[in-house]
């Protein structure tokens, strides 16, 4: 099982989609700051320890599929799904095959575009370094410009923690998650044409994908923009209260939506 609950509970469920190089655990503090009694899940995507194994031609679309037959398995049919970069492509690749599936939408420091020529062949670098040194070293370095300079200045064990997160990932997996980031399209069109509840939330020292380029992913969607302050790329690990208030107001959001 590759869905893992967080808290059981009544309405609609938060499925929550992970970043690269780590799994679900990257979620742990939003889901214990998120109020309510709405079931709360977390994915361990295609790539992960223990879903490492005959693995699909990497592509986000076989990673949205898992997340689409994984809510199937624990009797989901529809929820607010949030993801975090590599999650938010899964989640965008969802909503474009599983419609039905995405009550409402949170984007949490991510993008909706291709990867532009020269970082889609950094990417394609790091998965041959890993794959033919079956090592996770050359995604170590991502444990201390994946945070804001503020968490880097004054919150060492941040970084420390996504350290450790990297070490437990395996290469294989590394190299297989960034053959799917590697091949996603754009889609930004999907985004545009979702009618549900959305949020984009966004760290304010986000470098990989910065507040400008959130503001126009909100703007596609007409969404909700959030700016979580003194965060990086990873304010749900950053700044997790900022990030949890959000994803619960969309969910009160989606709650009030017609049936």
């Amino acid at each position: 099982m590759t869905l893992h609950v967080f808290r059981e509970g009544e309405g609609v469920p938060l499925v929550l989609l992970h970043g690269f190089p780590l799994d679900h655990r990257m979620w742990l503090a939003v889901a214990a700051g998120l109020p309510g009694d709405h079931p709360v899940l977390a994915m361990d995507l295609p790539g992960t320890p223990g879903y490492a194994d005959d693995l699909p031609e990497p592509s986000i679309e076989a990673s949205a599929d898992a997340v689409a037959t994984a809510m199937a398995e624990a009797g989901i049919g529809r929820a607010v799904v949030a993801g975090m970069s590599m999650g938010g492509y899964v989640a965008l690749a969802l909503t474009e095959r599983h419609p039905d599936l995405v009550a409402a939408l949170a984007l949490v420091d991510t993008k909706s575009t291709a990867d532009a020529p020269e970082a889609r062949a950094n990417r394609l670098r790091i998965a041959d370094e890993a794959e033919r040194g079956d090592t996770v070293a050359p995604v170590r370095p991502m444990s201390g410009t994946l945070v804001g300079a503020t968490t880097r200045a004054t919150r060492p064990a941040v970084g420390a923690q996504i350290a450790e997160w990297i070490e437990d990932q395996v290469p294989a997996g590394i190299a297989w998650s960034q053959r799917a980031m590697a091949a996603r399209p754009d889609r930004g069109d999907v985004l545009a044409r979702f009618t549900g509840p959305v949020t984009v939330v966004v760290g304010d020292e986000d470098e990989l994908t910065p507040p400008a380029g959130a503001e126009q992913l909100a703007a596609l969607a007409h969404a909700r923009l959030v700016v979580v302050p003194h965060a990086g790329h990873m304010a749900a690990i950053e700044q997790p209260d900022d990030v949890a208030a959000a994803l619960a107001d969309l969910v009160q959001r989606a709650e009030s939506q017609p049936s």
